[in-house]
């Protein structure tokens, strides 16, 4: 398998990747699921999970015409960064001559974290050095780790997020170390009963407890970026919060947590419906902070299947469909590229 040639990076170089993944209008694409999260999505469809099904599927995300409009970037999983096109030639090298940047999931997971019933603790630190020069050979210029952050009576603990704060920051300076550029993602699940303000409060102690770890170890905050779940009330507290409390809980807890030198947030979905991360978005870039001024990071997403679902079902593995599936992709890509400006109008929604 062919690898590209690779220069020693600066932090002027991570910098500089970071914020072409943020650059105005445009956003990344979460298609990193493992083979068996994309193996329930497929038998959701009544579509077998096999290399090629993956593949083709895959294949008509990462071809869809103009895709590089709206999409700077695609976290890809280990399969896909190694995997063939129908072409002969790899799906990541499909995405760098469409002027999209190819990224790769680096943890193994979350783990039952021991001594902490109920929360978990995200691997996949051995060997990630090696494996980030590999993948770096193949081409990625950006990777992701995520941590998860369950919220319960009496959850999360200060153990739990002192550890998944630990990983998340060795794992940046070993990616920084390689050439690569880190994104962060300690998310706060949206399961449970909490209410907006519970939701805001561990959030922003989840994110407090990050950036001190990845300041203890060295990590170049102009080379990170950051992926932070929307404050949202939990899914059985029986609440739902309008898009203009959504976006501005959620903007104050990150102007009290995230560093000004931090390029920029790009937002996962956590569960939410397509339109409602869209809404959520395009509410946060209209904003300003208190002063009348934009707030110092580009606020943008990173979606999986807030971009992807109705993509998916149209497609149901019919390769017939396989137009209508794009389209169904580009639509949703461009609502999310004008939502990242704070120009998503419901004529926009409405045009797909």
């Amino acid at each position: 398998m062919p690898r590209i040639a690779v220069l020693p990076m600066t932090v002027a170089d991570l910098h500089r990747t970071a914020t072409a993944l943020v650059a105005p209008g445009k956003g990344i694409l979460a298609a990193d699921e493992s083979t068996s999260t994309i193996g329930k999505r497929f038998a959701s469809i009544g579509v077998e999970s096999t290399p090629n099904s993956r593949r083709d599927y895959r294949e008509l995300l990462f071809t869809a015409p103009a895709a590089a409009e709206t999409i700077s970037g695609v976290i890809l999983y280990d399969e896909t960064l190694r995997q063939a096109a129908t072409d002969g030639a790899r799906l990541a090298e499909h995405l760098v001559r469409a002027g999209i940047q190819p990224g790769i999931k680096v943890d193994t997971g979350a783990k039952p974290l021991a001594g902490f019933p109920g929360e978990t603790v995200t691997e996949g630190l051995d060997g990630l050095r090696e494996r980030l020069e590999e993948y770096r050979g193949l081409g990625a210029t950006f990777a992701k780790w995520r941590a998860v952050i369950t919220i319960a009576d009496g959850l999360p603990t200060d153990g739990c997020l002192t550890a998944n704060a630990h990983a998340l920051a060795r794992y940046a300076a070993l990616c920084q170390a390689a050439g690569i550029v880190p994104i962060v993602e300690p998310e706060v699940l949206m399961d449970g009963g909490h209410d907006l303000a519970r939701a805001a409060e561990v959030t922003e102690r989840t994110l407090q407890r990050v950036f001190a770890a990845l300041v203890d170890q060295r990590v170049a905050l102009e080379g990170v970026l950051l992926k932070p779940n929307m404050v949202v009330p939990g899914t059985t507290s029986g609440q739902r919060a309008s898009v203009d409390e959504v976006a501005d809980a959620t903007l104050a807890v990150l102007a009290r947590t995230v560093p000004a030198a931090v390029p920029g947030i790009v937002f996962l979905s956590g569960g939410q419906g397509d339109v409602e991360a869209t809404a959520h978005l395009d509410a946060m870039n209209r904003r300003r902070d208190a002063a009348g001024a934009r707030y110092p990071w580009a606020l943008s997403f990173s979606y999986g299947r807030a971009l992807q679902q109705a993509a998916l079902k149209t497609w149901g593995g019919d390769p017939a469909r396989r137009e209508a599936a794009q389209a169904a992709f580009l639509h949703r890509a461009r609502c999310n590229g004008a939502a990242a400006l704070g120009r998503y109008t419901a004529a926009l929604e409405a045009g797909g």
